[in-house]
């Protein structure tokens, strides 16, 4: 399950296959060096040590005395061997390049036994015969340990220059997956509704975006280098141990089955808590954001104290569970070298006996503890990775949930082409809506008509479902029951950034982007140039403070459009939604910050500039929509009433009694005259 998991995430990888495969490459050349240098280091103690750096039990040069003792000695079939083997030159006997002779035939001649200690004769018999033939024995011993060291050196270096290799091609590998993931959510969240954003908080999306494909990149890049590594070392290290003694193999075992015993029991401790690790990351962030976002009211009711109580309750708890799984983790390291160095000690306890016996040599006994510590690495390696897929497997699924999220409201098969001869005619017709997971509607059979040109008001109580209503326009929800169509097309049958296209839409919270009052006002539409930059910020009653400030259309605005007042900031997001000159704007309570003078001229100027806009205004105030060509009152997600302000007035008890509260007497009668 967890590798399906990872999986899923890992088809990601696109784009870095050649580079994986230069990673295997590397790390089976890496396998090879690992393998090969034990070998040499044997021949160094064997042969360079013990043996006086004598490489064969073959003499390649023999004096005539010793070789005539060797050719009485031999039978007549080793007779033939010696004189086929051996020519005479300057007075001795030299090895030919093609001989016959072996090393075992040679130990039987020079030492007259079969011994196990007759090999160590033959040599001690040989380095004499060298000596007396005025070969330099010290130099050949010299000679030899410098040409394996020297080889030594070289396997090093290029298992060094793989390995820094492997890693950095492995990041770069891990890196572009994380690049493609982290695009990937971004890309995928950009397109949620908010049925999909109340699925997953933003702190939840913000470390699934960060910590979580960090989690993924660090793993990765020990999956890449195990899978391949480990089980190729693994095999190679068994089948070296095998090959050199077997009589002491069953070490190798018993050093398996402990690392196993500690690993497992690390895994059973530690991997409940890596998942909720996660979720205590979560709750950090949402907790950070949360303060961030509402420090002036933190600092209003004074639940500073409260604030920190609830943070250090979080951080206590993210705290100990971080500690519990680093402590579990930092125990197994030490666990792991007293396992590898009470193994080296045992090898060395046993092989004593066999190396006393002269059935193993020094050298074959340093080279087995060398492929004995290949071999557990190589375990625990593979171990390891027990431990890191599952918590990778966490993050993978944390990623997996929001990539493989449906989009409840997407583009349809088949798009049809927005209708533009009777631009912005919006129609409700039978209109129902019910939040996900609610009982009851919000919006019950709603009808009406917007034609091209009109401006449609929509007043209620709080909670009556002013705002879902015009939600709905752009497709931030889609309707549970009825249609809505714009120029005679179900909006459902267009393609969203059409329908969005024509739609200017002003939230109730003027939200802005950092970057500056031209980057924001060009939102829209990039290419807008100075004169209709201006012209947008006129009609939003926005040009007298921009000028004020220093950098005028270049000033700065931070995030959320923080360092602005909340006025300033409804006229510039009124501005942006005007700036594109879409056929139908959506005023979702987006006068709420300002003066009822400053809203006059706004609507004065929409009137007077944008004649064939269609307006749809959600208000609060009956003084802001008594010019409005329609009127819808809402209760309870029900229209109760809908006209002119003065039919209304007539015949909408809802609308009256909202008139009468907001209303003196006086106004009232102006505006029924």
């Amino acid at each position: 399950m967890k590798i399906k998991i990872m999986s899923s995430v890992l088809k990601y990888l696109k784009g870095s296959v050649t580079l994986i495969i230069i990673v295997i490459a590397l790390l089976m050349v890496k396998v090879g060096t690992d393998l090969v240098l034990p070998l040499y280091t044997s021949k160094i103690v064997n042969v360079g040590i013990e043996q006086q750096g004598i490489s064969s039990l073959v003499p390649h040069s023999l004096s005539k005395e010793t070789y005539q003792k060797l050719h009485l000695a031999a039978s007549e079939t080793e007779k033939s061997q010696l004189q086929e083997s051996y020519t005479l030159a300057d007075g001795n006997y030299l090895l030919k390049e093609n001989y016959s002779v072996n090393e075992d035939m040679m130990v039987s001649l020079l030492t007259d036994s079969e011994t196990s200690f007759a090999k160590q004769k033959a040599l001690q018999m040989i380095a004499k015969e060298y000596r007396q033939l005025g070969l330099n024995t010290k130099s050949i011993q010299t000679k030899y340990i410098l040409s394996v060291g020297l080889k030594m050196l070289l396997i090093s270096f290029l298992g060094m220059g793989s390995l820094i290799l492997v890693s950095f091609f492995a990041s770069k590998v891990a890196a572009a997956l994380g690049k493609n993931l982290r695009s990937a959510i971004y890309k995928k969240t950009l397109y949620f509704n908010q049925e999909e954003m109340e699925k997953f908080s933003s702190a939840s999306l913000v470390t699934r975006s960060t910590n979580d494909i960090q989690q993924i990149q660090q793993s990765f890049v020990m999956i890449l280098r195990v899978v391949v590594f480990a089980p190729l070392m693994a095999l190679g290290g068994l089948f070296s141990v095998l090959k050199t003694n077997i009589g002491i193999s069953w070490i190798i075992g018993l050093a398996i089955l402990a690392i196993f015993t500690v690993v497992m029991t690390m895994f059973v401790l530690a991997m409940p808590r890596f998942k909720k690790l996660q979720l205590l990351i979560d709750s950090i962030n949402r907790i950070v954001r949360e303060t961030l976002t509402g420090l002036p009211v933190i600092r209003a009711f004074n639940t500073q104290e409260y604030e920190k109580e609830r943070f250090e309750k979080a951080n206590r708890e993210l705290t100990s569970t971080s500690l519990f799984i680093n402590r579990v983790m930092s125990g197994m390291m030490p666990l792991m070298n007293l396992i590898m160095n009470l193994t080296a000690v045992l090898i060395v306890w046993q092989s004593s006996y066999q190396i006393e016996a002269n059935l193993m040599q020094v050298g074959d006994m340093m080279a087995f503890i060398q492929y004995t510590m290949l071999i557990i690495m190589s375990f625990l390696m593979i171990t390891m990775l027990t431990i890191v897929l599952p918590r990778a497997a966490v993050s993978a699924t944390r990623i997996k949930e929001v990539l493989e999220t449906p989009i409840n409201i997407s583009d349809p098969k088949e798009p049809k082409v927005l209708k533009t001869d009777n631009e912005a005619t919006v129609t409700f017709d039978n209109v129902s809506f019910a939040y996900p997971g609610s009982k009851e509607p919000t919006l019950c059979e709603i009808s009406f008509s917007a034609k091209k040109g009109s401006t449609v008001a929509v007043i209620g109580s709080t909670g009556s479902g002013k705002s879902t209503l015009v939600n709905l326009i752009p497709r931030f929800y889609d309707v549970t029951g009825g249609t809505i169509s714009l120029n005679g097309t179900d909006i459902r049958d267009l393609e969203l950034f059409s329908l969005r296209k024509s739609i200017g839409y002003i939230p109730q919270r003027g939200f802005l982007f950092s970057g500056t009052i031209e980057s924001n006002l060009k939102f829209a539409k990039d290419n807008l140039d100075e004169k209709e930059i201006e012209k947008s910020a006129s009609i939003a009653e926005a040009v007298n403070f921009i000028k004020e400030k220093e950098g005028d259309y270049k000033s700065q605005i931070s995030q959320g459009g923080t360092n602005v007042s909340g006025g300033q900031r409804q006229r510039l997001a009124i501005a942006r939604a005007i700036a594109s000159n879409p056929p139908i704007l959506i005023f979702d309570d987006s006068f709420s910050a300002l003066d009822f003078k400053t809203e006059s001229k706004i609507r004065a100027n929409i009137a007077k500039e944008l004649k064939d806009t269609t307006l749809f205004i959600v208000a609060q105030r009956v003084s802001s929509i008594t010019d409005a060509d329609e009127i819808l009152v809402l209760d309870e997600g029900r229209l109760v009433g809908k006209g002119k302000h003065k039919e209304l007035m007539k015949n909408c008890k809802v609308y009256q009694e909202i008139a009468a509260s907001q209303l003196t007497q006086k106004e009232l009668n102006g505006y029924e005259r």
